[in-house]
């Protein structure tokens, strides 16, 4: 399966001698189980080491090794870091697919190949170079069970040749990506040397794209946001993690359990946190509540599917009012669907999920600084809030390489929300779990082993009144009930605001969120240098929604909402949330291949909207 389109260009790349400096796609297409991950992240880090921008997409099967698999690189000297539709340097060493990828490419676009594929018998609008990987590693690894892996090296040296890579970048980036091996990073660095050494003595360079130094990486780190969020969790306070495995959420919770391993055992040696694996989801949204009733910070990370299991449990939360986070690494549905595709296909129902009337909060994190940094205010909302709290990322933000600011250490203390200790129970002699003393819709609550003999509460699914007892009477009900809504209303002060940028003089706006809007600010330059559009600029951070998402779509003749759905979900929300009179203003671009969105197919479908 081809990932990209045949775009024409205007000139067909190699055919002239203009260069293209900093600004290429590079796909690497492999099978899966191959040993390629740690060819495409050297190649990677070589580009980012010389100062040159970059993020890196895998797309890779659902197996465990055999089907397909394409790494993409985008080098971008202007920063953008989406991903981009057209692919400008691939290489091919997949038989399977390379026929295809190489039909897939637009004219000009250059083809690094295994010889026995002679891909350079498919077109003649292409620059196509053939390497013969046997031969070339053959010498370098004489065991025989290495060498498929090691060939994969090979080709980061070739690549590094054609597209003037420093060599001794790639050698930094073997070091780093072998450090604790150091046989291993000797017998890679020569596969690479060799891949390099043949390039420079038999291929003559015809492509115009070249990798040159600049100094725009300067101090910034390389990350998958499910790393960040593990280290944000970490620095919240959460104490308790109760999960089952599901693509793409996995790793956060695994690098979690080696961060608190190393960062969280006390003096005495032991583990100052629980992280326990559950046998399913049901049982893991359990112990999250069970633990955040308990005064723990608790959290559980997962999926689409898993998200569905934990409907009941989540209903359970938001009427007894416990806290906790859950972190949904969004990926295509429904059903088991393309669990390694990226996706923002749960945005509706996690709004409302459960059965009855309920509202949760979603927080909305667009880069790794934002899954590290919204772990803080997940755990401090949830508190403050008595509910759970949804951190709603998805697989290309939560497993792919992202270029990143440093994380800044926490500054913000722990909230603790309404608990009421000893003191406050001596002083006050008793209390209404469910009350709304202060008029936000927060009840007090306190915490088991506070040693007062007011201090016990039933924490009741089941109809209830303000002090917690059961109760079936309807008045009961609907004032529980408006409480909780007056609870989500007050909400909308304390969740993260969405961020603004102007255009000038725009009367279009877009509104977009999580990942979406690495796409949505290449595509705004887009829309102003090649149709003189000017656009203006809002992307959500959270939900609820705050005041200036209404004073937003008020603003504009036209609101373009973008999103990686087939039914406009977030859209969905935003009318019911708007005045019926703004709806006609309200336009969706829903995007939904699985693949991470990017810029141009946002411009192309804007534009034809526009009638441009």
């Amino acid at each position: 399966m081809a990932t990209s389109d045949v775009v024409p260009r205007e000139s067909a790349g190699g055919m002239n001698k203009q260069r293209i400096v900093n600004d290429m796609s590079i796909q690497v297409a492999t099978v899966n189980g191959s040993g390629s991950q740690s060819s495409n992240t050297v190649l990677l880090r070589s580009i980012f080491q010389m100062g040159v921008p970059v993020s890196g997409k895998n797309m890779f099967p659902s197996n465990i090794a055999g089907l397909p698999t394409w790494y993409t690189i985008r080098a971008n000297k202007n920063g953008y870091i989406g991903r981009k539709k057209e692919i400008d340097f691939l290489v091919a060493m997949n038989p399977e697919t390379a026929t295809e990828d190489t039909m897939s490419l637009a004219p000009g676009a250059s083809v690094l190949y295994d010889e026995p594929l002679a891909l350079h018998k498919l077109r003649n609008d292409l620059i196509f170079y053939s390497v013969p990987y046997d031969k070339i590693v053959a010498p370098v690894c004489p065991e025989a069970k290495l060498r498929k892996l090691v060939k994969n090296m090979v080709y980061v040296g070739v690549v590094a040749s054609l597209l003037t890579i420093d060599m001794a970048e790639v050698e930094k980036a073997i070091r780093k990506q072998f450090a604790k091996k150091a046989k291993a990073a000797n017998l890679n660095l020569a596969a690479a040397q060799a891949g390099f050494d043949y390039a420079k003595a038999n291929l003559e360079k015809r492509g115009v794209f070249y990798i040159e130094r600049m100094d725009k990486t300067t101090g910034k780190i390389i990350i998958d946001g499910n790393s960040a969020a593990a280290l944000g969790c970490m620095f919240a306070g959460c104490t308790v993690v109760t999960w089952y495995p599901i693509t793409p959420s996995s790793s956060l919770v695994e690098t979690m359990i080696e961060y608190m391993k190393e960062y969280r055992i006390g003096p005495d040696g032991k583990a100052t946190f629980a992280i326990v694996q559950a046998e399913d989801e049901l049982a893991a949204i359990g112990m999250v509540i069970g633990a955040g009733w308990a005064g723990a910070r608790s959290m559980t990370a997962t999926a689409g599917p898993g998200i569905s299991l934990m409907s009941e449990f989540a209903g359970l939360a938001y009427y007894v009012e416990v806290p906790g986070v859950i972190w949904d690494i969004q990926r295509v549905g429904p059903s088991t669907g393309l669990p390694t595709r990226t996706s923002q296909g749960d945005i509706l129902s996690t709004a409302v999920l459960s059965h009855g009337d309920t509202k949760n909060i979603m927080l909305i994190p667009c880069s790794v600084e934002e899954c590290f940094s919204m772990a803080t205010d997940a755990f401090n909302l949830a508190e403050q809030f008595q509910t759970l709290v949804f951190v709603m990322s998805d697989l290309d933000l939560g497993m792919n390489n992202w270029m990143a600011d440093p994380f800044h250490y926490p500054t913000t203390p722990i909230k603790r929300g309404k608990v009421l200790g000893k003191e406050d129970l001596d002083r006050l002699g008793g209390f209404a779990r469910y009350k709304d003393v202060d008029g936000d819709g927060v009840g007090y609550r306190t915490l088991p082993g506070t040693q007062h003999p007011a201090a016990a509460y039933f924490a009741r699914g089941s109809g209830h009144n303000e002090k917690a007892q059961y109760s079936e009477r309807a008045d009961d009900f609907e004032n529980n009930m408006e409480r909780l809504n007056r609870k989500f209303e007050t909400a909308r002060s304390f969740v993260p605001r969405p961020e603004i940028t102007k255009g000038k003089d725009a009367k279009i706006g877009i509104i977009g969120y999580g990942t979406s809007h690495w796409g949505i600010t290449e595509s705004r330059d887009q829309l102003r240098a090649e149709y003189g559009i000017e656009t203006d600029y809002l992307r959500l951070r959270a939900y609820p929604f705050t005041r200036e998402v209404h004073e937003f779509v008020e603003q504009h003749e036209h609101v373009y909402l973008v999103e990686q759905n087939r039914d406009a979900q977030m859209l969905s929300l935003l009318k019911l949330d708007l005045k019926p009179e703004l709806m006609p203003r309200l336009r969706s671009i829903a995007h939904i291949t699985g693949l991470p969105l990017d810029a141009r197919s946002i411009t192309d479908e804007l534009t034809s909207m526009e009638g441009k």
